[in-house]
């Protein structure tokens, strides 16, 4: 018996699981575990099914009302609960319900009315079709984007929390107007129809609930590191620009300067007049946008220009 206020852990069956939620059977198919997993522990059968423990655990702790964020999700492993939740409601769910409100009211006199609901929630698969297609083709494909590193800049994980919706409102709706509005004798399928609908209504729910509390916060992370990385890269690209910018020779006299040599030093060091030593200090620092003589040294150590065992503690660093 697992304690109602303490969350599911590895070492808990899936037995127990089951018994404290039997709504996580869809869960678990979802993560495409096989079922006959007998009294083996959580850990055991997300080790042999190759599923991620820290993402199996979350989802059914959420669903369970339970505390879900000490368990850390893996993007891959959560997007391929979520695609096949997709095809579960296209592919069995909503079929299955259309064939049965078919069956429902096919005896029914008012044809029209029974056309009429049946073009109602065929307008309501449309768009529960375009809604997931939007998320298998968009939204999934942008996160293996960040997953393998690239960012569009063209999107985000927030444009899609805004626009997220749940899907439930019109089949309420439908399941009202057939308890409210609809009458007819002989109602055995129609309630067995409406309680497919409400289960699917929580169904939808559920799903709803996993990718604003799990899916989009763990995506907004990794927006983030990538938003730090990428940064990084940038300012260390834009560093070697600067490098790369600097003529051989100017990178002989920015080591001089760094190791504390003056300009008749450094003159009579590479063999120039002290006036071309001066000039090309002057372009340096209109390159590097650095004018003082510690801000060059400290360029050309950052650089790896200049080894910091060739400097001189003891230079006074003047021009």
């Amino acid at each position: 018996m697992i304690d109602r206020h303490s969350s599911y852990k590895p070492d808990n069956t899936m037995r127990e699981l089951i018994r404290d939620n039997n709504l996580l059977l869809m869960t678990i198919s979802r993560f495409d575990i096989a079922f006959g997993f007998g009294d083996s522990t959580v850990r055991d059968t997300c080790d042999c099914n190759q599923v991620d423990i820290g993402t199996f655990l979350a989802v059914c702790n959420l669903l369970s009302g339970r505390e879900h964020e000490s368990y850390p999700v893996a993007l891959p492993s959560l997007m391929d609960y979520l695609k096949r939740a997709h095809s579960s409601f296209i592919d069995i769910s909503l079929p299955k319900i259309r064939h049965r409100i078919i069956e429902a009211i096919n005896c029914s006199e008012t044809n029209e009315v029974s056309f009429l609901l049946i073009k109602f929630f065929d307008d309501y698969v449309a768009e529960v079709r375009q809604h997931l297609s939007h998320e298998n083709d968009v939204v999934f494909r942008y996160v293996d984007g960040l997953l393998s590193g690239v960012r569009d800049d063209s999107f985000g994980i927030s444009q899609f929390s805004v626009d997220h919706d749940h899907m439930g409102q019109q089949l309420n709706e439908l399941k009202d107007i057939f308890i409210y509005h609809y009458s007819q004798k002989g109602n055995a399928l129609l309630s067995s129809v409406l309680f497919d609908i409400i289960n699917l209504e929580k169904d939808l729910m559920s799903h709803f609930l996993v990718e604003n509390h799990l899916f989009v916060p763990a995506v907004e992370q990794l927006e983030q590191k990538l938003s730090v990385t990428q940064k990084e890269q940038k300012t260390h690209e834009a560093k070697d620009e600067k490098v790369e910018a600097l003529g051989e020779r100017e990178k002989e006299i920015i080591c001089c300067v760094a190791k504390g040599m003056s300009n008749k030093e450094i003159a009579d060091a590479l063999c120039l007049s002290v006036h071309t030593v001066a000039t090309h200090r002057k372009n340096i620092s209109s390159k590097l946008e650095i004018h003082s003589t510690a801000g060059l040294a400290i360029f050309a150590i950052l650089h790896k220009l200049v080894d910091l065992k060739d400097l001189n503690p003891h230079a006074s660093r003047k021009e």
